[in-house]
């Protein structure tokens, strides 16, 4: 093989490179052999590449012997010829090959004359003479070569650039020293960051703001994913003789329209990793102007609630997404079940009888009743449906071996548990591996996206889909999103709760959707986020402050600014300027006041926060203190300290103070938030749940997730006072508390206890 490969005119590195993919060495021998036998033991360089480029790029290797032919009759006789036979035999996959219709595609027998090619060199250089004159040498010549090779696709790119380059001495002259200076470059205009783009869309009749760089990430071809209905164009998909038949079927249905799913399972919420499969597959489908179905994977009866079917729908919508359809993978049990014995009559699934233990890992022993007979498989099949088989007493297996090296994954299993909507119809339920393609391929997908772990799945997918000769989607995977700091499995948040480490699934200190939003966490701030993370095939693990940054950044317009005192000192103003309470205006948003004020009571009593306070002024300290007066933001006063009154234990309880209006006299250091007449409120501060960054890392963490828990992940301040502007607030409001942070109206609200 050494000596076949660098006879072609392969380098001996490249060659031995070559020999250790297996696959392209046994096609690269067969073509060198077959192009031998007609061209004679000696093969130049050209054919060499040519022969080794077919090899190397040609989907489907049924047809490296027609193409090599070409080769070798001298019928295709460079790359870019090479280019539209490999493009044409991916577009036509069935056999046989029209070949008039390939010779046509590939430019074979057509003769470029070099006067056809100075004809056209001369035109595309009369076209753009005067600014040719104007530039000389700076212009763009590759414009003229794009433009000479339009005009004449299968002429030979180093003749047309030989006749390029004379034809502009021939005008220009040679290059003078001003031809030969660097062009010097435009400025170009500088471009906000992607992320800050923003367009406004209007989503279930609600105006918000989207990061555009997602859609533009998904639009068209930035992803390189097939067209609707050019499913076979992929690769590793499997064509079969009924494929181009199913595939004219499938547009009829959809229209060439973009579908995609979000398929969850309802045994548990939804948590930022969710987020990101939510925004590529509805994000896909928009981008595109497709639709998106959510489909629960509800085929595990046992581990199903009522409350995860309400919360993920609740989830999408709250993302702002609006599914096409709602299905169930329920609704086709009548349909997988005829498939399945289907599957049995083309001798492609049979019963076994294999405990569950025996079948784990990788190198289960084979079963011994995978030859059984077919009709033994059937009556078997139908005692399983009949409820005449315990629990793991017998499985309906296909007949196939995936990528990972598992070998014939179960299709049913047999559980008695009443199921949420079929009751107790069915005593046995379809697996992942069996029910997923099935349900694509039902609902019409053109592209069933899903995260990498599922990589391993995708021949079994081509290969049920084919099996049962149905349409066949195309599986295409990304990379997970995960966070640091936290855990997102079920099992673990489940644990979390149990122990008392968190209330339910969706504690603030928690990345679930329920949590984040429960913590004051704009949809819009989530979608912004996946859209920085993209669209990626590696997974992706990050920090929590890359989320926070994406939600100031949506809360800082979005959030009205509210006035609340957390560590209130009561502060008594002894020369009050009115006989009564004023009212003050403060704007919701102080850069924008257009956008509206809301008013505030001004009284001889107002609380500030301690910390804003000390009885001596260190170098530095430039808020209120004995003989260093402050600002009262937005009431218009100065304050300066008269008495200090103490409790007994000499703590600070009262300052009483005067006041000026704050246009008379030297502008005071600095300016304080205050409240007066407050609502008093619980306000709850959240820090991260755990100390290290992987929780769930035993060489991090020997101990266990557990043992990680920050003990001041929770402060409860049960009298904070926070301006009266709240009152009217509901669950899910948020408000930005000068000076301290951004807040949310937690749903434990209730009339008279915010």
């Amino acid at each position: 093989a050494l000596g076949l490969f660098t006879g072609i005119g392969l380098s001996e590195a490249k060659a031995r490179e070559t020999m250790r993919n297996g696959v392209l060495s046994a096609l690269l021998r067969r073509a060198v052999l077959q192009a031998r036998s007609s061209l004679g033991p000696a093969l130049d360089k050209a054919t060499g590449t040519l022969l080794y480029n077919a090899a190397a790029r040609l989907k489907d290797p049924k047809h490296l012997a027609f193409l090599v032919g070409y080769i070798a009759r001298r019928e295709i006789l460079t790359d870019l010829q090479l280019n539209a036979a490999l493009e044409y035999l991916r577009s036509h996959p069935l056999e046989p090959v029209d070949a008039a219709d390939f010779e046509q595609a590939c430019g074979v027998g057509v003769c470029i004359t070099p006067e056809q090619i100075e004809e056209a060199v001369e035109a595309v250089i009369s076209k753009h003479r005067a600014e040719l004159l104007a530039e000389r040498y700076h212009f763009n010549m590759g414009l003229l070569m794009g433009e000479a090779r339009n005009r004449l696709r299968w002429a030979d790119g180093k003749t047309v650039k030989n006749e390029v380059d004379l034809q502009v001495l021939h005008l220009l002259g040679p290059k003078t020293e001003a031809d030969l200076e660097k062009k010097p470059k435009a400025a170009k205009a500088r471009l906000a960051p992607v992320e800050k783009q923003k367009v406004a869309v209007v989503e279930n009749g609600d105006m918000g703001t989207e990061t555009q760089s997602l859609l533009e990430q998904l639009r068209g071809e930035a992803l390189k994913f097939h067209k609707p209905g050019e499913n076979y164009k992929t690769e590793g998909y499997v064509v079969t003789p009924n494929t181009m038949a199913l595939l004219k079927q499938h547009l009829a249905i959809t229209g060439g329209q973009v579908r995609t799913r979000f398929p969850p399972e309802p045994n548990g919420i939804l948590h930022i990793g969710h987020a990101k499969a939510i925004n590529f597959n509805f994000g896909y489908a928009k981008a595109n102007g497709g639709v998106c179905f959510l489909r629960y994977d509800d085929t595990n009866p046992e581990k199903e609630e009522e409350k995860y079917f309400t919360a993920i729908r609740e989830m999408v919508e709250w993302l702002g997404y609006q599914p096409y359809a709602v299905t169930h993978a329920s609704d086709y049990f009548d349909q997988l079940y005829t498939w399945a014995l289907e599957l049995i009559r083309r001798g492609q699934a049979y019963v076994c009888h294999q405990k569950v233990e025996e079948i784990k890992g990788h190198n289960p022993p084979p079963s011994p009743w995978r030859d059984r007979p077919v009709e033994e498989s059937l009556l078997l099949f139908e005692d399983m449906r009949k409820g005449k088989f315990g629990e793991g007493e017998a499985t309906l297996r296909m007949k196939l071996v995936m990528e990972d090296g598992k070998m014939d994954p179960v299709a049913y299993r047999v559980k008695f548990t009443p199921h949420h909507r079929t009751g107790d119809k069915w005593c046995i339920y379809p697996t992942y591996d069996y029910t997923h393609c099935l349900c694509d391929s039902i609902e019409h997908i053109t592209h069933s996206l899903c995260t990498k772990e599922f990589q391993a799945r995708r021949s079994s997918y081509f290969w049920l889909c084919n099996a049962l000769d149905v349409y066949c989607p195309v599986q295409w995977e990304y990379g997970r999103l995960n966070l640091l700091y936290t855990v997102v499995s079920k099992r673990k948040i489940i644990r979390l709760v149990e122990t008392g480490a968190v209330r339910d699934w969706d504690d603030p200190r928690l990345f679930t959707l329920t949590a984040l939003r429960r913590r004051g966490f704009p949809p819009e701030a989530i979608n912004n986020f996946c859209a920085r993370v993209g669209v990626t095939v590696a997974q992706a693990t990050m920090e929590p402050h890359l989320l926070e940054a994406c939600a100031r950044e949506v809360l800082n317009e979005q959030a009205p600014r509210a006035m609340a005192v957390l560590e209130p000192l009561k502060v008594t103003i002894t020369n009050f300027p009115a006989p009564k309470a004023l009212e003050v205006l403060v704007p919701n948003f102080p850069a924008d006041e257009s956008r509206g004020f809301h008013k505030v009571p001004f009284h001889p009593t107002v609380y500030i926060e301690e910390t804003d306070f000390r009885e001596e002024a260190d170098k530095g300290y430039k808020r209120l203190a004995p003989g260093q007066p402050v600002g009262l933001r937005h009431a218009g006063y100065v304050i300066a300290v008269q008495n200090v009154i103490k409790d007994v234990s000499g703590r600070v309880i009262e300052l009483e103070v005067t006041c000026t209006k704050s246009d008379v006299g030297e502008k005071p250091k600095a300016f304080i938030h205050w409240v007066s007449e407050p609502l008093v409120c619980e306000v709850r501060l959240y820090e991260r749940l755990f100390l290290h960054k992987n929780p769930e890392d035993p060489s991090e963490v020997p101990g266990g997730f557990l043992s990680d828990l920050n003990p001041d992940s929770l402060h409860v301040v049960s009298n904070a006072l926070v301006d009266s502007s709240v009152l009217s607030a509901r669950p899910f409001d948020k408000f930005q508390f000068e000076r301290l942070g951004y807040f949310s109206v937690d749903p434990d609200s209730e009339e008279g206890k915010v």
